[in-house]
């Protein structure tokens, strides 16, 4: 059986404890842990409004009304899955280089144990720190990309690192595998046709969220497994890419987005991909006192946990 998993309600009230993930356990040693959630409490790389740095502490706290099984997949995480809050990483408010290399060093020694990392943002500016560690784990990996925004901007203001430059300077650094790449839902009004070619030309595929809401979620879905194939997979959720009806507390909202259940369908879609790492990002609690985002992007990681324990449960990991 799996060493760690969330106390019984019937036991432990879910309103009482240390607020963690699910109310796992809070562990750093890596010894027979599956999946760890990790905390990356850090939004310098904003370029509108500010306060995604208390996302991971609220997803925390509206993540304990999530329970072990998920009826979607007919799974149980914690039968197959042994999972951990690992805390947050430490970092440097206003200071983006040597908060990318303490997320480095951070999840160096999960990613070492062959652990698989699931983290909290945060502004969408830490997956590229994220990405260099993975790299140096795995070499270059697929990037599967749900968000309104592409984040291949060549910079801001000058400024070559914020949250809408990740993923061109992860190219540029060779962290990325753009052939097995894919970005879904961009949408909103853009500079010109060269912000979604800009993507283009990197070598990801990219589908809009016209497009989606035309073809609808299977076939998106069998479009993302054609693209990563086999591929080691990193997954990148921005809660952006849900429409702000359903998840307003976010910094750069846009409409035209997707339901919850288009979302949870779509999670669902890519069960059988081969991810090594996660993050989920650009929760601002602060404009939505009504903790709605918060408990979206908490379904969203359960969903994702789901799908990597119903691999576990049919041999695939």
């Amino acid at each position: 059986m799996p060493k760690y998993a969330p106390p019984s309600a019937s036991v432990a009230p879910r309103f009482t404890g240390i607020r963690t993930f699910m109310r796992l356990p809070h562990v750093q040693d890596m010894t027979d842990v599956d999946f760890a959630i990790v905390g990356i409490p850090f939004d310098t790389g904003a370029s509108y409004k500010t306060g995604a740095r208390f996302g991971p502490s609220q997803i925390r706290e509206t993540s304990t009304l999530q329970r072990n099984y998920s009826m979607n997949l007919d799974v149980n995480i914690f039968d197959h899955l042994s999972g951990v809050d690992y805390g947050d990483l430490p970092i440097t408010p206003g200071y983006i280089h040597e908060t990318y290399q303490q997320i480095e060093e951070g999840l160096k020694p999960i990613l070492d144990a062959g652990v698989v990392p699931l983290s909290m943002g945060g502004d969408h500016s830490i997956t590229l720190g994220e990405l260099r560690a993975v790299a140096k784990k795995y070499g270059p990996v697929a990037l599967v990309h749900f968000d309104s925004h592409l984040d291949t901007w060549d910079n801001y203001w000058g400024m070559k690192y914020t949250h809408g430059t990740p993923f061109r300077r992860a190219c540029e650094e060779g962290l990325i595998d753009t052939s097995h790449s894919i970005q879904i839902g961009i949408r909103g009004s853009q500079y010109g046709p060269e912000d979604v070619q800009g993507s283009i030309d990197l070598g990801f595929e990219v589908v809009t969220a016209n497009e989606m809401h035309e073809i609808g979620m299977k076939e998106v879905g069998r479009r993302i497994r054609e693209r990563a194939k086999d591929a080691k997979v990193f997954f990148t959720f921005d809660i952006d890419f849900v429409d702000p009806a359903y998840a307003p507390g976010t910094g750069t909202i846009e409409v035209g987005g997707f339901t919850g259940y288009e979302t949870m369908q779509l999670i669902r879609e890519m069960k059988d991909l081969n991810f090594v790492a996660a993050d989920f990002v650009e929760v601002l609690p602060g404009i939505d006192p009504a903790g709605v985002t918060s408990y979206m992007a908490a379904n969203v990681m359960h969903e994702f946990i789901s799908a990597l324990a119903l691999q576990r449960k049919n041999g695939k990991r």
